[in-house]
């Protein structure tokens, strides 16, 4: 299960809005509750979602003093892949993608608007591009990244880290016990910081000696008198043999004949 990068929804019917946990709103006010913070650690596993949310909470993460680490879990395409732009260090576990992919629109109008629309999307792209180049630095040119994005491209880990949009890719060895102070798992199902909990003292128990233990008599339900006080339980006997406890039954039965 992916989450997508989104804003808060409006049910037009009865205009109640349903707060999303992936707007930028969202991971504003996260970042604001942890201001003092040295690290954070941000997990990623979204198919993407609105271009508009990513780019507020990439500009969220950049004011951010804190150094951050971006670690992609399984997928981060089309606008989750803003988002790694802004941190200083982006590890890719293995087996784990990146999408990039020109932008895209839903549209309706005439001829001139649809035009227009069109060189709208030539001119945002080229914003777009610049964060991408920004984290690649010398290892990746924007004639490149237009041939990537129009091809709307798959890369794994392995790639991104030649084409200098991820930093290192990690085996799953590498990957467990990672501690973290303040962490961003809303794009996705990244694990959750453990609670910190206060060291048990462990009581040991006093020592007893032998000759302390009392033997511990065992009472059978059917051993309780009227008053409800158990009763000693009877030696046990011997139990007859098959043929006796025969004998003994055609006994009883007769004398209850008589």
């Amino acid at each position: 299960m992916t989450r997508t990068v989104g804003r808060s929804d409006r049910n037009w019917w009865t205009g109640e809005v349903t707060e999303s946990e992936t707007s930028a709103a969202a991971i504003k006010a996260v970042l604001d509750e942890h201001k003092d913070v040295d690290q954070i650690n941000l997990y990623v596993n979204s198919r993407g979602g609105s271009v508009l949310e990513a780019m507020g909470i990439r500009a969220h993460l950049l004011r951010h003093p804190a150094k951050k680490t971006a670690y992609v879990d399984g997928w981060a395409a089309s606008a989750a892949s803003f988002l790694l732009t802004a941190c200083d260090e982006v590890l890719m576990l293995t087996g784990s993608m990146q999408m990039l992919h020109s932008m895209w629109i839903m549209m309706a109008g005439n001829a001139a608007e649809l035009r227009k629309a069109a060189d709208d999307l030539d001119r945002i792209m080229v914003g777009n591009r610049q964060m991408y180049l920004e984290k690649a630095g010398d290892k990746l040119t924007e004639e490149k990244l237009i041939e990537l994005m129009d091809a709307e491209s798959w890369l794994n880990a392995t790639e991104c880290v030649e084409l200098g949009l991820a930093d290192r890719v990690l085996a799953a060895s590498e990957y467990k016990g990672i501690k973290q102070k303040i962490t961003l798992a809303m794009l996705g199902l990244g694990p959750e910081p453990e609670p910190e909990t206060d060291p048990v003292e462990e009581v040991s128990e006093p020592e007893i000696e032998p000759e302390e233990i009392e033997e511990e008599t065992v009472i059978e339900p059917s051993q309780e008198t009227d008053e409800g006080d158990p009763e000693e339980a009877p030696p046990q006997q011997e139990e007859a043999p098959p043929s006796q406890n025969l004998l003994a039954a055609f006994v009883r039965a007769a004398e209850r004949k008589e």
